[in-house]
């Protein structure tokens, strides 16, 4: 006799990722422990058996969201240095801050304040480079949420390390620590090229290529601007890409942060490599970094994926609004209003965020026998009315705020729109007394 399903869900639209059947309407979903069990016919799923039935006449379900680069307790420092250029507000705000503020009760409350926002508007995993992972690690793994932990590595000192040898030795020891959490991934996290020597680049790319049999992630910010190009000239005689190629960075393993200030070369060096693209889209343009050529990227089959980068750079970890926005730009860049289709945006978002995290065989898309990382969308406002396709609806009509439903590994995180592992009136009066704390200085 079957066992009953733990949680059956009924939807008026299940959009799979899958281009042989992308959208199913009048389906059901079934999960079981911490998978997908069944997606069936309606029809046919009112037979079965399950211990919780939800009924969502006028939504889609559909795969959690993957943001695959962010700074998540930098979600503390939202809107304190705007509009200024990346050099500046780096250099002259952005670090200094760190340097005063960052600890580990930052980072515990940073993260969960992060986390409720992205669990609200639909991500259910992320990538997070910032300091005191180990701190995020569990903060992240007491809310449920599923993360890849890119510990960052830089030349100089900050409130968690103090050289490359101690950004490495501690970044290992997270590894370690989370080698059984099936929430947890750790990955090498060397900041950028102007930060990190070549020494400390060839370190990274032995130990990478040692752990695993090489089946470490490395994420990088690369290319991110015009003037980081022209010093890694001035200083190097070459182009950054072309530099972490030599220095053996470059792989089917590694996330190439922003891309930004790209040429036809760099292009192929990337597409060669099989290296996957982050692209961050409203953040470039905040900081007037300049436009990611993501439909070149996409002709020469490289796997892009979206990030919205961290709340002090961007103001919003909605990757609903980061689709929209890279889909208009893609359009308006390439004067082709085809290129970068909904479907493909809604693609970045989900299943090629998980092929450049190396999950794509767990998550991404709805299929059975995968993770049950999925959410529900609200599809009956009238801001969504009236529905042709709800793929065009997710991405142009701005639908974060409309997630009502979200689950994790199978466990439910939010409940029409109420977060069941973290308590936001806390997060709220947390990220108060630390706005408190900072506007007096």
């Amino acid at each position: 006799m079957q066992q009953p399903a733990d949680c059956l869900i009924f939807a008026r639209w299940i959009i799979t990722i899958d281009p042989s059947q992308p959208v199913l309407s009048d389906h059901a979903l079934a999960i079981q422990g911490d998978r997908i069990s069944a997606i069936l016919p309606a029809s046919k799923a009112r037979s079965l058996e399950a211990k919780k039935v939800i009924e969502l006449p006028d939504h889609a379900l559909m795969p959690g969201l993957i943001n695959t680069h962010g700074h998540a307790a930098m979600s503390l420092f939202r809107g304190l240095a705007d509009d200024l250029p990346l050099d500046i507000w780096l250099n002259e705000h952005i670090w200094p801050a760190e340097g005063q503020w960052v600890n580990e009760d930052f980072v515990r409350d940073g993260v969960e304040l992060a986390m409720a926002e992205m669990i609200r508007s639909g991500t259910t995993t992320f990538s997070d480079m910032y300091f005191f992972p180990n701190i995020a690690a569990k903060t992240i793994s007491k809310a449920g949420m599923r993360a890849q932990l890119a510990f960052p590595v830089f030349e100089f000192p900050s409130n968690w390390g103090q050289n490359p040898e101690d950004y490495i030795h501690k970044g290992l020891q997270v590894h370690d620590d989370n080698k059984h959490n099936p929430l947890i991934s750790v990955a090498f996290g060397p900041h950028a090229p102007y930060t990190v020597a070549d020494p400390t680049m060839d370190k990274i790319a032995t130990l990478a290529a040692e752990l695993h049999g090489g089946e470490i992630n490395i994420h990088i910010h690369l290319h991110e601007t015009d003037s980081e190009v022209e010093q890694s000239l001035q200083e190097h005689g070459m182009r950054p890409i072309q530099r972490l190629a030599e220095r053996g960075l470059l792989g089917p393993r590694t996330q190439c942060v922003h891309l930004v200030s790209l040429n036809d070369e760099d292009i192929r060096t990337l597409a060669d490599y099989n290296c996957h693209a982050v692209h961050c889209p409203e953040s470039n343009m905040k900081l007037g970094s300049g436009f990611s050529p993501v439909h070149k990227m996409l002709d020469a089959g490289i796997n892009v994926a979206l990030g919205t980068d961290g709340a002090a750079s961007n103001n919003t970890l909605n990757l609903f609004s980061e689709m929209r926005t890279a889909a208009l730009l893609a359009k308006g860049l390439s004067g082709d209003a085809s290129a970068l289709p909904d479907s493909l945006a809604l693609q970045m978002a989900t299943l090629n965020g998980a092929r450049a995290m190396g999950l794509d065989a767990e998550l991404g898309s709805l299929e059975t026998g995968k993770l049950a990382d999925l959410i529900a969308v609200d599809l009956s406002a009238i801001e969504q009315q009236p529905v042709y396709e709800p793929i065009s609806q997710l991405v142009y009509t701005q639908a974060g705020s409309a997630v009502t439903h979200s689950w994790i590994n199978g466990r439910q995180v939010m409940d029409n729109r109420r977060l069941t592992t973290l308590n936001i009136d806390d997060i709220r009066e947390r990220a108060q007394s630390w706005r408190n704390q900072i506007a007096k200085v």
